[in-house]
């Protein structure tokens, strides 16, 4: 007879006991999201039985110390007892406490150099890191982030952007909102003069932008009519890949190939430049890929967008008029294309950009609920069913002091040699 599988799976918990710990989120400037919210931290007791979660006090988290108690669990300022601690964004150097085991956007996969000696501390400190950004599958796709969530806020952005820019309306910031509803109760009292909104991505980024744009009413329409027609309301176009790259040598292949080889594909994004008033870049840049907007795009006199809501925010990357990135407390800067340089962004003949790298700070409740039930669903069992899918092998970076074989590559890096 077939086990109930929640039985069987309660039945085998119960000998593997863990406590975990939600830290206090350090960094400047504050981030209110979590790894879990209360709702999700009762989920995990109850899937896990013999679990414990402590909760770091917090001044700033977007659910109070009091929420949590009201659910039961444990609000202190000393987490050292628990075997794994959970934050969101890097822990500050003389916070780490040696010899335990988080998980961190630790921001150093990719040798960021303002993290160097976070990781060097981690590795002296003797921390077991596992990082949200190298939670993958067998096939190196990410499980878990909160892309999703900075498609909504970036979108939302990007909209009150070209507003501002346009003279047409004043509404609120994002973050003066906090949850996505709120959000999409504002722009649906809005309305759009009849603009083409091109949007790049159709992974979390970009679904999260197309969420907000469906909500609002505004049409979607395919690639030909985009480009060959025009109208007499709002409408907006979700392209991938190949419907704004083209092989080299004329050729039509799958996105496959161009993943692989982007050395051999050139941007036909102009196209869309050319007739398009906003643009919500979603997409994720590969090394070798063509640039969408180079400085030379920008100049041209057939260059039509006048507002790029960059959510991607690959600074000097494939879109010229990222200059940086920008905060939530000022989220817009200008870019004059024949000077290549920073200006007001309501001058005539600048580009508003908005470019914020931690869009999802902007709704920290929905976006912490969010996180927490991928977490819940793709590494919290882990700890309890020996790894059977090889989810924490794949992302711990450091183990007893060392860097672990899948990120050797790093040492490098860490040694200064980088």
């Amino acid at each position: 007879m077939r086990l109930n599988p929640t039985i069987f799976e309660q039945i085998l918990y119960q000998s593997k006991p863990m406590k975990f710990a939600l830290i206090r989120e350090r960094k400047t400037p504050p981030d209110r999201r979590v790894v879990l919210s209360p709702e999700a931290c009762q989920k995990v007791i109850n899937s896990f039985p013999g679990t414990e979660i402590l909760v770091e006090s917090s001044p700033i988290r977007v659910f109070t110390d009091d929420y949590y108690r009201e659910a039961g669990f444990e609000v202190t300022d000393d987490v050292s007892s628990a075997d794994l601690l959970l934050g969101v964004k890097e822990v500050p150097i003389e916070d780490l406490i040696p010899n335990k085991s988080y998980f961190m956007f630790s921001h150093t996969m990719k040798k960021q150099p303002y993290n160097r000696k976070l990781l060097r501390a981690i590795l002296d400190k003797n921390i077991d890191l596992y990082d949200h950004e190298t939670i993958v599958n067998k096939d190196g796709f990410r499980l878990i982030g909160f892309g999703y969530y900075a498609g909504i806020a970036g979108a939302y952005n990007g909209i009150r952007a070209y507003g501002l820019k346009h003279e047409l309306f004043d509404i609120p910031k994002a973050v003066e909102l906090e949850k996505k509803d709120n959000l999409i109760a504002v722009l649906k009292n809005i309305t759009l003069p009849p603009v083409k909104i091109v949007l790049t991505g159709k992974g979390r980024v970009g679904s999260g932008a197309k969420e907000i744009l469906d909500e609002m009413g505004i049409r979607e329409v395919g690639v030909e009519d985009y480009l060959n027609r025009d109208f007499d309301k709002a409408v907006y176009v979700n392209i991938d890949v190949l419907d704004y790259n083209e092989r080299l040598d004329g050729e039509v292949r799958d996105m496959f190939d161009f993943f692989d080889h982007p050395q051999e594909y050139r941007s036909t994004f102009m196209r869309y430049a050319e007739i398009s008033d906003l643009y919500i870049a979603g997409h994720f840049f590969g090394d070798g890929s063509p640039f969408l907007i180079t400085k030379e795009n920008a100049k041209s006199e057939d260059f039509k967008i006048s507002v790029v809501a960059d959510i991607s925010c690959d600074v000097g990357g494939p879109i010229a008029c990222t200059l940086r990135s920008s905060s939530i407390e000022d989220p817009i800067y200008g870019y004059d294309a024949e000077t290549e340089s920073e200006v007001d962004y309501m001058d005539e003949n600048a580009i508003a950009v908005m470019a914020v790298d931690n869009l999802p700070c902007e709704v920290p409740d929905n976006a912490s609920r969010g996180f927490g039930f991928m977490f819940i669903e793709h590494v919290i069992p882990a700890f309890y069913n020996d790894d059977v899918d090889g989810i924490l092998q794949r992302s711990k970076m450091t183990e007893n002091g060392q860097l672990t074989p899948r990120f050797a590559y790093l040492q490098d890096y860490v040694d200064g040699k980088e």
